[in-house]
């Protein structure tokens, strides 16, 4: 099965408008971020998700703009110098954080510890891994009580980097629940084209995907254009490879869409004609035989 398409806030300038038109198209999640549209994705999302009561929100907890940093050291939460990292995973500020989300969302079925291995510098495994551990023991209490439907980590480089794996994030999960009956729902990651190994290893049964999948995670790829940047190497003849007649955002989506293991995929699209475009494209996913084909040539290249 194809990952549903659904509506990813990095990035998007007019986030109200992206979400009325992706909700009103179908998109099932809506996934954001505090630090997201200059610190005013959850405000305006707001009204918006009042209108579609079934859309499932995932937002994140680690990154904070200049303005929340100041709240933040108003409130005691963090220190001068933890507020000018616009960083923190320091329990206090993850359960403040996520209190302020809820007020501003109003419900969150998902929040992602946000690049948990951006905290590496400085730091080594096992310290990181203490950090996430504890980030997590905050969630799992919101969890418990009822007020979050779950948490995961949202990576960049963290798989990739070997900061951490997905038996490791498992591992810290039950950790922090004190128990296997733990709140670890979901793992998001870029999947796309230029990040192919994790696509490569996903059409052999492996890597990180297919551990999330066997432990009943919900699997989110971001990033599927690469910001972008993979529009550029979408020749004519690559997109004729993946599907004739598409475009060279809807191939690319379609590519990173058909990913074996892959739940969700996030766009950013924020037109109805650019939505429709790459919903048409996945509601016919690449065999794992046609995947394959595209990633051997690009590995060929």
């Amino acid at each position: 099965m194809t990952a549903e398409l659904s509506l990813g806030t990095y990035r998007v300038r007019a986030v109200s408008q992206a979400a009325r038109t992706a909700l009103a198209a179908g998109s099932p999640w809506v996934d954001t971020a505090p630090n997201y549209a200059h610190g005013w994705a959850h405000e305006e999302l707001r009204p918006v998700l009042g209108e579609y009561p079934t859309v499932r929100v995932a937002t994140k907890t680690g990154f904070f703009t200049e303005e929340q940093g100041r709240a933040a050291l108003a409130e005691g939460v963090l220190t001068r110098e933890e507020a000018a990292s616009r960083y923190s995973l320091e329990p206090g500020f993850v359960r403040w954080q996520t209190e302020c989300s809820l007020a501003a969302l109003g419900r969150m079925d998902l929040v992602f510890v946000h690049n948990p291995e951006h905290h590496r510098h400085g730091l080594d495994r096992a310290a990181l891994h203490w950090r996430v551990r504890e980030a997590f023991t905050v969630l799992e209490e919101f969890a418990r009580e009822g007020r979050i439907g779950g948490y995961g980590v949202a990576t960049w480089t963290g798989l990739t980097s070997e900061a951490f794996t997905v038996p490791e994030l498992l591992a810290l999960a039950r950790q922090a629940a004190g128990s296997a009956e733990h709140h670890f729902t979901g793992l998001q990651m870029p999947v796309s084209l230029i990040t192919d190994d994790l696509i490569r290893q996903a059409l052999n049964s492996g890597g990180p995907l297919a551990q999330a999948k066997d432990e009943g995670l919900i699997t989110f790829g971001s990033a599927p254009l690469h910001g972008g940047e993979l529009l550029d190497a979408m020749t004519p003849e690559l997109v004729n490879l993946i599907r004739p007649g598409l475009s060279a955002a809807a191939a690319a989506l379609l590519a990173a869409g058909s990913c074996p293991g892959l739940d969700v995929v996030l766009t950013s699209a924020s037109t109805r004609e650019h939505w429709d475009d790459a919903a048409k494209a996945l509601a016919a996913p690449l065999t794992a035989e046609e995947l394959r084909r595209v990633t051997d040539e690009l590995a060929a290249d």
